[in-house]
């Protein structure tokens, strides 16, 4: 009787789940250069603010199906990346330091939708994603520091057991 050998999953299956360690950066830069990052991520939570994506009741207007506000922002924000990958894979964009920009493709299993839902309840519940959790603690939002904390405790406990789950 043929025993059926179990799937070997290569380091690099196991690495391309995680888009940082494939796309990470060669280079190494002086600490200063993070700077950017936080001019980047200050703009970015202006925008946040003025387009009310920080607003819980716009979350649950849109988890309510009351109005297209956020569904346009989400939209538009995927019609733009998709558009921004094409034009990087056609012209072969480089990164501002010269270095190539990988795609990996990614596997569908599971634990996507596990996920997926996880963060969808979580998302209902507190109106925020990863994202706005800082504009709303920036804009004088404390409760949200409560669900920053949960965030990080949720990323931690995922790391911690990221071998035993299904991917």
């Amino acid at each position: 009787m043929n025993k059926v050998q179990p799937e070997i999953i290569t380091d690099f299956e196991v690495r391309s789940l995680d888009t940082m360690c494939v796309n990470e950066s060669e280079q190494q830069h002086p600490w200063w250069y993070n700077f950017k990052y936080l001019a980047v991520g200050i703009l970015f939570g202006i925008v946040f603010v003025k387009a009310e994506i920080i607003s819980w009741f716009r979350m649950q207007e849109m988890f309510r199906f009351q109005r297209f506000h956020m569904y346009g922002v989400i939209g538009t924000a995927v019609v733009v990346a998709a558009i921004s990958i094409l034009l990087i894979k056609k012209y072969k964009v480089k990164t501002i330091h010269g270095e190539e920009i990988h795609f990996t493709p990614k596997k569908f299993n599971r634990g996507q939708i596990i996920g997926g839902l996880i963060f969808g309840l979580g998302w209902a519940l507190t109106g925020a994603c990863p994202g706005p959790i800082f504009a709303q603690i920036g804009m004088g939002i404390t409760v949200m520091v409560v669900v920053l904390l949960s965030a990080i405790a949720g990323t931690w406990v995922y790391g911690y057991f990221r071998e035993k789950l299904p991917h």
